[in-house]
């Protein structure tokens, strides 16, 4: 057997994409109701590996959270949402986007079983205590369960977002 090599950043870089995807991609991760700023900035690095753009609320913490959370330091696809969360999520089910919240309720889909996006999708993630609230649970079009088998009941908001993100964008 033959040892790994390690690729280096140039051949990282050309097997890539070659520029910046296009606002509005196709998978919109959106942590709406954020209690931790550091999973901002984690799903920040989540989404550029995929792909994909954020959409948040617009509260007074969140652009100095995704400012220090930003890893990357370049400009990375990230929505404001004025107003109410519910509604603009709703503006996006009428619009004909698939909302897949990331919640463990009665009709839950396993993560294996998700398919890949095939077209705009928002991923909805609650709040690290409490979830995703009732007006937002009535507004998906499907829940994830991620299985554990650890003591724990659910993963912290921002891993849990990487690996539906992940999933969704056909990546795993």
């Amino acid at each position: 057997m033959t040892a790994a090599r390690v690729k280096s950043r140039p051949d990282l870089r050309r097997q890539r994409r070659q520029r910046a995807h296009g606002c509005w991609n196709h998978l919109i991760v959106a942590p709406l109701w954020p209690k931790h700023g550091v999973n901002l900035g984690t799903m920040l690095r989540t989404c550029d590996a995929v792909g994909a753009c954020m959409a948040v609320p617009r509260l007074p913490w969140i652009p100095d959270a995704l400012a220090h959370g930003n890893t990357l330091r370049k400009p990375q696809c990230v929505h404001w949402i004025n107003g109410r969360v519910d509604r603009w999520l709703a503006r996006q089910r009428s619009g004909g986007s698939a909302i897949v919240g990331v919640e463990l309720t009665d009709e839950s889909i396993r993560l294996a079983d998700l398919p890949v996006a095939r077209r705009r999708t928002v991923i909805v993630l609650g709040h690290e205590s409490t979830g995703i609230p009732a007006e937002g649970l009535e507004l998906l079009d499907v829940a994830v369960e991620i299985p554990m088998v650890g003591t724990g009941h659910s993963l912290n908001v921002a891993v849990a977002g990487s690996l539906v993100l992940y999933k969704l964008a056909g990546l795993c």
